[in-house]
């Protein structure tokens, strides 16, 4: 019941976003809103407490769901990346990833050691809550990001190429400094733990160029053989699913594993990407709507009514958006893209959507962040998503279609609908 009606509400709410005119995704990060205690919680908290009891193993079980669904997306939008784009403007991505990094770290930080003590738990010294502050800021979520793309008939384009590449480069550097900043909460940083951190990135990287690549194209060229798309279908999950269980041993985030392993599938070259479609409007339609609806059940946005919390909130997504925008629209110039591009870049990298919820989930077990902190955090995370689509509305008219864009959705057409009748060119620039 609860699926159903956490989907239900991140469909209808979905739709009415796209007639607003915003991408689905907005309405699906509200739907959580709507049932967790911000809305529903506050106004019927009996109604509440009986559709959604707050017990471990109901939450468990949801997100285990959405787990599924955000490995699945960022895997399915790994398999979109255009790898000849990303090699040749691979310094232009590396300079708004770095960029888009460290001037909201810095400020992070900065606001971090500013921050009134009220806003601190008791256990955690002020030097590792100032960093995490800054690692919650200068974080880019790349599911959001490429859902918000998506939605918008975007992935296709340079901008949204780049901007995926560049949300790559946030998120690798992001979970590196959440691991540092974990050890120093609880066990405390050393040397050791930095290298090693460095050297299992490093490893998985390698590993997925020079090992997992061949056998994943000998595994997809094994299924081509069969008519049918299941073959195809299940090993591209294996992939995927393997991938990020991976990464999530060494101690990264299962999502940048699930986007390691879309890469690998999209460099298999499969001849027939239509086998896909089915798995790519499953997670679509279904997993990822719920993924972010759920992402939104622990907020409790009511604790915004008091001063010192709501004058942080605003500070804290003034920095958040001053500094990933500044950061990625300066690298973007620096890279002699024209300003609309650079707008488009900026307005992307803001996303901290869902990423930036589970750093926050993260400080909240640590000790880090307590409830206020951690809803503060989440609002930011909410803002700033939304935020995006408006940016990128504005920015894309001014940028011309190229005859490689035109290719590449030619290219993807049949993975997004294989239906025959499905015209490319005829879906909006």
């Amino acid at each position: 019941m609860q699926v159903g009606l956490l989907l239900s509400a991140a469909l209808l709410l979905g739709r009415l976003a796209n007639r607003l005119g915003m991408p689905a995704v907005v309405g699906e990060l509200c739907a959580g809103v709507f049932f967790g205690p911000t809305v529903l919680g506050h106004l019927a908290p009996s109604v509440s407490a009986w559709l959604l009891p707050h017990t471990a193993s109901q939450f468990h079980l949801l997100d285990a769901i959405g787990q599924i669904g955000v490995v699945l997306l960022v895997g399915v939008t790994g398999i979109e990346v255009d790898f000849r784009l990303v090699r040749r403007k691979g310094s232009v991505a590396l300079r708004v990833g770095v960029a888009g990094l460290v001037i909201p770290l810095v400020a992070g930080v900065i606001a971090g050691l500013a921050a009134p003590r009220s806003l601190l738990t008791g256990s955690v010294n002020r030097e590792a809550f100032a960093l995490f502050v800054g690692v919650a800021m200068c974080v880019s979520a790349l599911p959001v990001i490429a859902k918000t793309l998506s939605d918008m008939n975007l992935l296709h384009r340079n901008i949204g190429q780049l901007t995926i590449a560049a949300g790559v480069i946030d998120d690798v550097v992001g979970w590196l400094l959440l691991s540092i900043v974990s050890a120093m909460a609880t066990t405390g940083v050393s040397g050791w733990t930095v290298a090693s951190s460095v050297g299992l990135l490093v490893l998985a990287v390698l590993v997925t160029a020079s090992v997992a690549r061949p056998l994943v194209r000998g595994a997809f060229a094994r299924c081509q053989r069969s008519p049918e798309n299941g073959p195809t279908i299940a090993t591209a999950v294996l992939v995927i699913v393997l991938s990020a269980a991976a990464t999530q041993a060494m101690g990264f985030e299962a999502v940048f594993g699930a986007f390691l392993g879309g890469l690998l599938i999209g460099s298999a070259k499969i001849a027939d990407l239509g086998r896909l479609a089915p798995l790519r409007a499953v997670v679509v339609s279904v997993f990822a709507p719920l993924f972010f609806a759920t992402a939104g059940l622990r907020v409790d946005l009511t604790i915004l009514t008091r001063p010192v919390p709501l004058l942080a909130a605003v500070v804290a997504l003034l920095i958040a958006v001053a500094g990933k925008f500044a950061g990625a629209y300066l690298g973007a110039l620096s890279s002699k893209l024209t300003r609309w591009e650079a707008l488009a870049l900026a307005g992307g990298m803001n996303a901290r959507g869902v990423i930036q919820i589970v750093v926050a989930t993260v400080g909240l077990n640590v000790g880090v962040l307590d409830t206020t902190t951690y809803t503060i955090v989440i609002l930011v995370a909410i803002s700033t998503s939304l935020m995006a689509p408006p940016i990128l509305r504005r920015a894309m008219p001014h940028i011309l279609v190229t005859e490689e864009e035109r290719d590449r959705r030619r290219a993807l057409a049949v993975f997004r609908d294989p239906r025959p009748s499905v015209d490319p060119d005829s879906e909006p620039a």
